[in-house]
């Protein structure tokens, strides 16, 4: 597909996953504002927030996580797994369980320990069995409303949690933080948009850039989570292989991979996401990274959100990323809403 052919879109994006991505925005917006009517229902200040959650549920709180660290009172961990750690319930711990589809099998099994535990614990979720457990033993329920893929709700997986942060009394106020980096997110949008062309738009030339070639997404600070989402986005729309790096972590161990196979190296695409503000050792590390990778043969680059904070920086290069992902699928000719290997893997661990 021709990425200016912009009203062809549909022929390939036969369940518009590009309104999801244009929506974004609002998306965020609306899932912090709406999370002020929630019921808490007695929760108190924990000492540890431990949010249990998988896929497009989970990434909420890694982006959770790294953006609240400079100011949050109290450790946010994800949790990507079936059991509860030990050290959860010798602590005051609030699980949070996040579920989209409010069926993850891993989810409910955190769920259903915590029950036993005697954790105090939230549910977020748009039903299924998660709210259906929630209600029946009275326990607080955040139900959204989402009938889109997990990948598609971000801004209800980060939002929600940040709302809650924000009831607890864990972080300051969020409102101003959030409305301005939507109002910067969405004047940078005009150029991300499909009907922009390639010319004017950043997002189709990398994405025409990274056709053939297998992509790695390195981030550091609060744009670490992101390069994590860029590679679970580039694989579940683009079905193309992806992995992300950490900085300054890769400068201890995956830097020293860039000496064999110049095959596999001469086919591969670095990106370093950057922001203003980024520790400036992680930027000078970026850019040094990024020479030693040129030696070795690697197509590299790098692309700058400078923004007026920590947030509109992080969800600008979200929406970036998102977009990336969309044009990469299209340029590919693959539908990206539909993940079939995901599928089969679901439907053999159910026999």
């Amino acid at each position: 597909m021709q990425l200016d052919n912009s009203t062809q879109f549909h022929t390939i994006d036969t369940q518009n996953m590009l309104a999801e991505i244009d929506g974004l925005p609002q998306q965020l917006a609306k899932a912090y504002l709406q999370s002020a009517h929630y019921e808490l229902k007695g929760l108190k200040k924990p000492d540890v927030v431990l949010v249990a959650g998988m896929g497009g549920s989970a990434i909420g709180a890694d982006l959770l996580s790294s953006y609240c660290a400079p100011f949050c009172s109290v450790p946010i961990i994800g949790l990507r797994e079936y059991t509860l750690p030990a050290w959860a319930t010798s602590q005051n711990t609030l699980l949070v369980a996040s579920s989209h589809s409010g069926n993850t099998e891993e989810t409910l099994s955190v769920f259903d320990l915590a029950r036993q535990a005697g954790l105090p614990i939230l549910a977020i979720a748009t039903g299924g069995e998660v709210a259906r457990k929630a209600k029946e033993a009275d326990i607080p329920l955040w139900e959204f409303e989402h009938h889109g893929q997990p990948r598609a709700a971000v801004g209800f997986s980060f939002g929600i949690l940040l709302a809650l942060l924000e009831r607890l009394e864990l972080i300051p106020a969020q409102r101003q933080w959030v409305e301005q980096a939507v109002e910067e997110i969405e004047k940078k949008q005009a150029n991300y948009r499909a009907d922009v062309p390639i010319v004017k738009n950043p997002v189709k030339r990398m994405a025409g850039q990274a056709v053939g070639r297998q992509v790695a997404v390195f981030g550091s600070d609060h744009l670490a989570p992101v390069a994590r989402r860029w590679k679970t986005q580039i694989n579940e729309l683009a079905k193309a292989w992806a992995q992300f790096e950490y900085l300054p972590e890769a400068d201890h161990n995956t830097l020293a991979g860039t000496e064999n196979d110049a095959g596999i190296l001469e086919k591969t695409m670095v990106l370093f996401l950057k922001g203003s503000h980024v520790h400036p050792r992680n930027i000078l590390r970026a850019e040094l990274t990024k020479a030693e990778m040129l030696v070795a043969g690697m197509a590299v680059d790098s692309l700058d959100f400078k923004g007026f904070s920590r947030l509109s920086e992080m969800w600008d290069a979200i929406l970036f990323g998102d977009y990336f992902a969309y044009y990469l699928a299209l340029a590919y000719d693959a539908d990206p809403t539909p993940i079939e290997a995901l599928s089969n893997l679901k439907r053999a661990m159910k026999k």
